[in-house]
């Protein structure tokens, strides 16, 4: 049975199905999740006097290890850098330190929360980003993964409006954040991102899968 990567982000309305989706994207569009890909933040709340959130512990102690699954683009912090900066757990980087993400302490999935880094240091403030850690989980495993040197991505400059138009009737409408005015798509074989501003992303399943994209949308290929 194929895997409905639609309908995996329509369950992660919770921690468990996020977890779930986590486990089975890994499993289809990377490499399976092992025993030993998860580690314990205990060692870090120890150091920061906390208790992290359940959402927290548990998305660590899944994957906090598949570095393949989280830091291709953007860094998920190891438990010996998480950090406080006023009251809000750093647990993500920014590829160049421009922006910074952290979670409250309070409730088990709590909302995340990004710092943009500014010229002016009197002007940063923490702002919303997603309403759940267990969200920007599912938004992260996404976008990492289309950033994995392993032959399966790609990526170039959208053409034009019309090419969006071909790309939303080929592909399902995948109800991931669009978080930076992303808006994702997606088939069984394939996850298609156009990023605000019109970059053209996409991750096949298979070598076959990401040829079938790019040759139904030929174009300067920048891997290719």
């Amino acid at each position: 049975m194929g895997f409905d990567v639609v309908a995996a982000v329509e369950r992660a309305v919770d921690r468990d199905g996020a977890w779930r989706f986590v486990r089975e994207y890994a499993e289809h569009f990377a490499t399976p999740l092992g025993d030993g890909d998860g580690c314990a933040v205990d060692e870090a709340e120890e150091r920061l006097g906390v208790r992290l959130p359940a959402a927290v512990r548990e998305a660590y102690a899944l994957f906090g290890r598949r570095t393949d699954l989280t830091s291709n683009q953007d860094e998920l912090l190891p438990p010996d850098r998480l950090g406080l900066w006023d009251d809000v757990l750093v647990h993500r980087v920014e590829n160049q330190g421009c922006a910074h993400w952290g979670v409250a302490l309070s409730g088990d999935d709590p909302p995340v929360l990004v710092r943009p880094d500014l010229a002016d240091k009197r002007e940063e403030r923490w702002e919303p980003f997603l309403d759940r850690f267990s969200l920007a989980c599912v938004e992260m495993v996404l976008s990492e993964s289309l950033f994995l040197e392993d032959g399966l991505t790609d990526w170039r400059e959208l053409e034009d409006d019309g090419e969006l138009t071909r790309v939303e009737r080929a592909f399902a409408p995948l109800p991931a954040p669009g978080v930076g005015g992303s808006r994702w798509y997606a088939n069984d074989d394939a996850v298609v991102r156009v990023v605000d501003g019109g970059l053209l992303m996409v991750r096949g399943r298979t070598p076959g899968a990401l040829g079938a994209v790019l040759e139904a949308f030929p174009g300067d290929w920048l891997l290719s």
